[in-house]
C-alpha cells in the first residue's frame, strides 16, 4: 500500500511511449492523457514553426491528438512515436496552411527574452523576429525539415520517415533550407 506522501514508481508519466500507447489501445484514456501531455509542446511548437500562426497552432494539436487517438492502433513500436506524432502535426500543419488563405505576418509576433535587461530584450526580441520571418519564408517543405531536425531534434532518418521520403531528399531539403537561412540572415546577424 502507498501512503499518503510517498510516491508509487509505476507511475503513468514514467511508462515508455510503448507501454502508453498498448495501455491507450486497450481503454486506458489516464494513459493517453498522458502521451497528450508529453507531446503537446513538440505538436505545438512543429505547427507554430511551420504556420507561424499560434491560433492555427493550436488548432493542429487539437487536430493532431484526435487523429492520433483514431489512428493509434496503425502505430508500430519499431519506429518513434515523437517521429509519427510530428509527421502527423506537420501534414495537418501543411493542410491547414493550403487550405488558408496566407494574413499571418510572423513578423509582428514578438518572443519574450528572460533576463538580459531592456536593451539585450530588446535586441534579442528584434533577432527572434528576424529569424522567425526568415524562417517563414522558407518553402514549406523546407520548414518543415528544419523545425523537426533544429527545433524537435530529430535524426534524419526519424525525419525520413515521419514525412515518408528518402533520405537524400531530407538532406537536400536540410541543406536548402540552411543555405537559404544562412544568406538571409548573414547581414543581419553580423551586427
Amino acid at each position: 500500500m502507498v501512503e499518503q506522501g510517498e510516491h508509487r514508481a509505476d507511475q503513468p508519466s514514467t511508462w515508455s511511449d510503448e507501454e502508453l500507447v498498448a495501455r491507450s489501445l486497450d481503454g486506458d484514456t489516464e494513459a493517453f492523457g498522458v502521451l497528450i501531455l508529453r507531446y503537446r509542446a513538440v505538436v505545438t511548437g512543429v505547427a507554430y514553426r511551420i504556420a507561424g500562426d499560434a491560433a492555427l497552432a493550436d488548432d493542429v494539436a487539437q487536430e493532431t491528438f484526435i487523429r492520433l487517438w483514431s489512428k493509434l492502433a496503425a502505430f508500430r513500436p519499431e519506429g518513434s512515436l515523437k517521429g509519427w506524432v510530428c509527421r502527423i502535426a506537420a501534414n495537418l500543419t501543411i493542410d491547414a496552411l493550403r487550405r488558408q488563405k496566407p494574413t499571418t505576418d510572423i513578423s509582428q509576433l514578438a518572443l519574450a527574452a528572460g533576463g538580459k535587461g531592456p536593451e539585450g530584450a530588446v535586441l534579442s526580441s528584434e533577432r527572434a523576429t528576424q529569424v522567425r520571418a526568415a524562417l517563414m519564408r522558407l518553402p514549406v517543405d523546407s520548414r518543415t525539415v528544419l523545425v523537426l531536425r533544429e527545433y524537435e531534434g530529430l535524426s534524419y532518418q526519424e525525419i525520413a520517415d515521419a514525412l515518408r521520403v528518402p533520405l537524400g531528399t531530407v538532406e537536400s531539403r536540410l541543406n536548402d533550407a540552411r543555405r537559404r537561412l544562412k544568406d538571409e540572415l548573414c547581414a543581419y546577424l553580423e551586427d
